[in-house]
């Protein structure tokens, strides 16, 4: 259990903090969303336009599941956690950080999720997502680092690792 696991809404910065976090630590970063693209050799949206949501999902949990690694950072997507068996993974490999970041911000960062690789459940929108989501990962996390409007990345980045005890 050497890894970092950093889930969170799509936009709230497991990608620049992960990379941030990793060089700060001397551990590898990898970013779940490109294992999936490279197993697919495809876009995220391209998968969730032509084969729907539960096909997107399922190999989203294939690609997680498919990581093993010792020292790294790991950014998830942000519907990871739909996933026991891919959450129950990570869990097995590190530290699960919940990056919360409030509902106002996720709406300025966002833009339109429709094109960004956002799984929705039919009828959800973006409040929905962000409700149904926010409990689950408030079930999975280990530690949460709340946001701060204004930090830099190296300020969030000092704050996690202090939580973290490194």
């Amino acid at each position: 259990m050497d890894n970092i696991v950093l889930v969170g809404m799509p936009s709230c910065g497991k990608s620049t903090l992960g990379r941030h976090l990793a060089k700060q630590l001397g551990y590898t970063f990898i970013d779940t969303d490109d294992v999936i693209r490279d197993l697919n050799q495809c876009e995220l949206q391209d998968i969730i336009d032509k084969d729907g949501r539960e096909v997107f999902l399922r190999r989203e949990e294939e690609a997680v599941c498919s990581v093993n690694t010792h020292r790294h950072v790991i950014a998830t997507g942000g519907s990871v956690v739909y996933s026991p068996v891919a959450m129950a993974h990570l869990k097995a490999l590190g530290t699960i950080v919940y990056l919360y970041i409030s509902y106002p911000t996720l709406e300025k960062r966002i833009g339109d999720p429709r094109t960004r690789g956002v799984v929705f459940a039919p009828g959800f929108g973006l409040k929905d997502m962000y409700d149904e989501r926010t409990a689950l990962y408030e079930q999975y996390a280990d530690i949460t680092l709340c946001e701060s409007e204004g930090d830099t990345p190296t300020e969030s980045t000092e704050k996690l690792i202090a939580l973290l005890h490194i």
